[in-house]
């Protein structure tokens, strides 16, 4: 394994091995007792200077600026990042300055956790800082953080690669600090909505997510096997079908912040797994329900931003109620010119061709709707957005519409070219319900993935009774999205799921020998950091030369100093 270690990590390890033969414990397990933290300091020391005069604070090494017996250096913790001030002669009172000459200026480096104690003070630059007292090494870094450079008007080599960002999120959360107020905000936004649906005295449930049937939506599962039941079961697609059996068991209204997974393809508004919060309140329709929603987004707005006016990538929204209303038919009608609402679907496959809308033959009226408003008029939907009075073909679970033959009492609310939620006057007749999920079935055999399946369970539940209920399903992640300005919905999740990596193989000695690498210099191609060919063809030739012939003064080795055209022919050989 060690082969493997850039020289920065060998350095580290060696630090590492040295300070626990100085006495002192890189990884130590009692309590360091934190009393203040950065933000804190930087607002009210420079308003009070009796604050602060024994202040312990905990954070990572982010720079250091040494000068001989006294230092700076830069400490950052969960709130910012604040300057220290530390002095050889006061961290080391006795003769021994050997904790400050060697364990902090030689074997401390930054990414290092540490401790300190000690007073505030404003430097004569103006800069509060922490004049440390006592400093503690809390953990020791053994890989280096990336250097982010800044100057006045420019930042060099910032940590900006997307891929590696989403898949080392740790380290995005280290070195850009920015990107913890998007999960901040995140948090806000569930609080937010957790307080207004409890204002409201509905009740926060939990359901199952490893379901027998999976349902309660148009997508495929992920499909897992219990060894001791013997069974196959489905990571939830949706929680709505248990969250209606709870209206049937008498509860007047229930909510649940689920995570749910959807066995679907990814992109910038689409992750395997995701976070919805659904809601069902019994006696009440999906007019009521819009109100309800309209109401709901504008407190988050107004809680989060203390405006509802929200700057979303290019767009300003507004989520002031009220919000526009179209019904399915209107808005295609609107966007398209094309009046769909008597096709079949024979005309309706021909007018999304027209449309250049893409379809397949096993797609329903419904699927191809759906198809065309996607493709014609979602994106242009910029501004909060009802949708209304869907397809019966559209909407399983939905009750048929009261006043239009067809359609069902549906909506969903599109912001910024996407839906952020849906909903429904809830389906609780069990005999039409019985017969939606037929003719799911009937879409499944035609080679419909996503088509829904029969639960009988469900159906028993609601030969009991469910008494009329509205129905909400609303994006976390998207809405989530809209009101911090992400520009893709990997950017408001902390691990989204992302492609396995493409790890490259280590390359064995025979192979360095065959592109003409000497066997003394292999172990020095290595400690660089290059363990593969790929890694040798795109070396810098010049200075590669220069780094291996340092490495070879350092060590003493007894071999020739290379020559240019060496290290040129090891790159062209490979």
């Amino acid at each position: 394994m060690l082969m493997n270690l850039s020289e920065q990590e060998r350095i580290r390890r060696e630090s590492l091995q040295a300070l626990r033969k100085m006495g002192i414990d890189p990884y130590p397990a009692d309590t360091f007792d934190v009393n203040a933290t950065a933000r804190e300091i930087l607002e009210k020391y420079p308003e009070d200077h009796s604050l602060y005069q024994d202040v312990r604070i905990a954070g990572r090494i982010m720079s250091r600026r040494i000068m001989g017996a006294a230092s700076f250096a830069e400490i950052q913790d969960n709130t910012g990042r604040i300057q220290i001030y530390l002095k050889r002669d006061e961290l080391c009172p006795g003769e021994d300055k050997s904790f400050y000459n060697t364990a902090f200026k030689r074997l401390m480096d930054i990414g290092d956790i540490v401790g300190v104690r000690g007073y505030v003070f404003i430097t004569k630059m103006g800069e509060t800082t922490i004049h440390v007292r006592e400093l503690k090494l809390l953990a020791k870094s053994l890989r280096p953080l990336p250097v982010v450079k800044e100057t006045e008007d420019k930042v060099y080599d910032a940590f900006t690669d997307a891929e590696q960002r989403y898949r080392q999120r740790y380290l995005d959360l280290i070195v850009n600090p920015e990107v913890r107020d998007v999960f901040l905000q995140r948090s806000r936004l569930i609080r937010s909505m957790r307080d207004f649906l409890n204002e409201k005295g509905y009740l926060e449930v939990e359901t199952p997510v490893l379901q027998p049937l999976y349902g309660g939506a148009a997508a495929r599962p992920f499909k897992t096997y219990h060894n001791t039941l013997d069974t196959t079961l489905y990571l939830r697609i949706a929680n709505e079908l248990y969250l209606k059996r709870l209206i049937v068991g008498g509860y007047d209204g229930v909510f649940e912040f689920a995570k749910d997974f959807r066995n679907e393809g990814m992109s910038r508004f689409h992750n395997p797994e995701f976070t919805q919060m659904e809601l069902y309140v019994a006696y009440k329709d999906y007019e009521w329900m819009m109100g309800l929603v309209e109401e709901m987004v504008e407190r988050i707005a107004l809680d989060m931003h203390g405006t509802t006016q929200i700057q979303s990538g290019e767009h300003r929204i507004d989520f002031k109620r009220p919000w526009k209303r179209y019904t399915m038919f209107e808005v295609i009608r609107e966007f398209t010119g094309t009046d769909i609402s008597g096709m079949d679907e024979n005309e309706l496959r021909k007018t999304a061709g027209r449309l250049e809308v893409d379809t397949d033959p096993t797609m329903g009226k419904g699927k191809i709707i759906d198809e065309i408003f996607g493709e014609t008029c979602e994106p242009r939907l910029i501004q909060p957005t009802f949708i209304t009075d869907y397809p019966v073909e559209m909407s399983p679970l939905a009750k048929k519409h009261r006043t239009r033959e067809g359609l069902v009492e549906r909506f969903e609310a599109i912001c910024n070219g996407k839906e952020i939620c849906n909903a429904f006057s809830e389906l609780n007749d069990p005999l039409d319900q019985r017969r939606r999920f037929e003719e799911q079935l009937e879409l499944g055999r035609r080679g419909d993935t996503e088509s829904m399946i029969l639960d009988e369970d469900f159906l028993k539940a609601l030969e009991f009774g469910m008494p009329p209920t509205a129905g909400l399903g609303i994006g976390i992640d998207r809405l989530a999205m809209i009101m911090t300005g992400a520009h893709s919905i990997q950017d408001v999740l902390f691990f989204p799921q992302m492609r396995p990596e493409k790890k490259a193989t280590v390359a064995g000695d025979q192979e360095f020998r065959d592109a003409g690498v000497g066997d003394a210099w292999i172990p020095l191609l290595r400690q660089k950091g290059i363990n593969t060919l790929e890694g040798l063809r795109e070396a810098n030739p010049n200075k590669l030369r220069n780094d291996l012939n340092g490495l070879r003064k350092k060590m003493k080795l007894d071999v020739p100093a290379l020559q240019p055209e060496e290290v040129e022919e090891w790159v062209r050989a490979v």
